[in-house]
């Protein structure tokens, strides 16, 4: 199925324009060590990313996807994960194959080109520049933004609304649930990524208008006219 050309493309950070578990898993592992707990592995950290990293943090402290840590816990560690992220935001992370390739094909489109992640601002925008990519995008919106963050579509609806588009002539690139449900409830169509972080499950499972390996890709399955 081709996808009509849209006016805007926003697109999600981690899991769909940077691989940033290898920095996360490292922070989070510090942090168990420095809390005298079992360290998980970069395998295990990776299917619980997506969420922030307050929640990725609670998921550690308890080993798993779902559930709470004893408060005291988290507010013990929580400000030992945020000051080891804030020294390694972007020492191991990395852009995907065929990012840059597709930033440059829609730089040469006249399409508005925004980010709109659940990451904070003091994390996001650091990867950003450091990756090259920061000024490719009209407008940024971080987690701690706006009131509400992915799934809800404010996220969406606001950068529609301040570069001036309809919603039903927008596009998000993604990679989990939260982008998916985002976009739908947005009006948007969404394109996901196969590769990114959705808790273990197959991103297909929730029915995004398509799927591919590569951010290249949209070259090809997006009519252009």
């Amino acid at each position: 199925m081709m996808i009509q050309k849209p006016k805007m493309v926003l697109i999600d950070v981690d899991g769909t324009l940077v691989d940033s578990v290898p920095d996360l898993a490292y922070c989070v592992d510090e942090m168990m060590k420095q809390l005298g707990m079992p360290e998980h592995g970069e395998t295990r950290v990776r299917n619980w990313v997506g969420n922030g990293v307050e929640r990725l943090t609670r998921r550690a402290l308890i080993g798993q996807l779902d559930g709470e840590p004893d408060d005291a816990l988290f507010e013990k560690a929580y400000p030992i994960f945020l000051d080891l992220y804030d020294k390694n935001v972007c020492e191991r992370s990395c852009l995907y194959d065929g990012v840059r390739e597709a930033l440059d094909f829609l730089k040469s489109t006249d399409v508005k080109i925004g980010c709109v992640t659940n990451k904070n601002a003091q994390f996001t925008l650091p990867i950003l520049e450091k990756l090259g990519i920061k000024d490719d995008f009209e407008i940024i919106v971080c987690g701690d933004t706006l009131t509400k963050k992915k799934p809800d579509p404010l996220p969406l609806l606001h950068s529609a609304e301040q570069l001036g588009v309809k919603p039903e002539e927008s596009l998000m690139l993604g990679d989990s649930m939260s982008d998916v449900k985002a976009a739908r409830a947005a009006e948007f169509n969404i394109i996901c990524m196969s590769y990114g972080y959705n808790h273990g499950e197959d991103i297909r499972d929730y029915n995004p208008d398509a799927v591919v390996d590569s951010m290249a890709e949209i070259k090809t399955i997006i009519d252009w006219g």
